[in-house]
C-alpha cells in the first residue's frame, strides 16, 4: 500500500486490527498532539500526560485484535484520556490519604522523625530493588528515562530500537512498579493501623 496519510480512521483501524504497524504509526502521528495537549490542559503535567497518551496508543496495539473502535476514533481517544485521568485522580486521592494518614502517625508518635527516615530510607531501597528486578532491558530504558530524564525519541536513538518499543517497555516498568508501590503504601496504612 502506498501512503497512508490519505486514508480514513476507519480504513486505518481495519489495517491495525490485521497488525499493520505503519498505519498504526499513521494513527499515531494523526493523534499524538492532539490528545497530549487534551490531557496536558487537565493535568498541567507533561510527565503523567505523555505518560497518559503513551499508555492508550500502547492498548491500542496489544487489544488491536478485540477491543477497537468500529467508528469516531477521535471520540474514542478523547474518551479514553478523560478516563485514565479520572482513573489517575482517583488513584492519586487515595495515596494522599494513605500519605496524610501516615504523617498524622509520625507527627502523634514520639521518636516518629527516626522512624519515620528509617521507614522512608526501607521503601526507596525496596523500589531500587524493584527496579532492579525489571528485566535487563526493561530497566535499562525505564532508568534512561526516569532517572536520566532522556525523551522517548532519544532513548530509542541511543539503544537502536524504535520509540513504540521504548513506551512500551517505560509503560510496562510503571505498571510493575506502581503495584508495588501501592503495596508498600498499603503496607504502610496497616502498620499505622495496627501500631495506634
Amino acid at each position: 500500500m502506498g501512503t497512508y496519510s490519505g486514508l480514513s480512521d476507519n480504513e486505518l483501524i481495519n489495517l491495525i486490527k490485521e497488525s499493520d504497524h505503519s498505519a498504526y504509526n499513521e494513527i499515531y502521528h494523526r493523534y499524538f498532539y492532539l490528545i497530549y495537549t487534551h490531557a496536558y490542559k487537565k493535568l498541567r503535567d507533561e510527565e503523567q500526560a505523555k505518560d497518559i497518551v503513551q499508555d492508550i496508543f500502547a492498548t491500542i496495539w496489544f487489544k488491536r485484535e478485540s477491543d477497537l473502535p468500529k467508528a469516531n476514533l477521535a471520540g474514542y481517544l478523547f474518551t479514553a484520556v478523560r478516563n485514565r485521568i479520572f482513573d489517575l485522580f482517583a488513584h492519586e486521592h487515595v495515596k494522599t490519604k494513605h500519605i496524610d494518614s501516615l504523617k498524622d502517625y509520625l507527627n502523634g508518635n514520639a521518636g516518629a522523625p527516626t522512624d519515620h527516615r528509617v521507614r522512608e530510607n526501607d521503601m526507596k531501597a525496596h523500589i531500587e530493588k524493584e527496579i532492579r528486578a525489571l528485566p535487563l532491558k526493561m530497566r535499562q530504558i525505564f532508568e534512561m528515562s526516569r532517572k536520566a530524564n532522556l525523551s522517548y525519541k532519544e532513548i530509542a536513538e541511543r539503544l537502536n530500537v524504535s520509540e513504540n518499543n521504548v513506551s512500551k517497555q517505560v509503560n510496562n516498568a510503571l505498571r510493575v512498579l506502581k503495584t508495588k508501590l501501592n503495596l508498600i503504601i498499603f503496607i504502610l496504612f496497616l502498620l499505622k493501623l495496627y501500631f495506634r
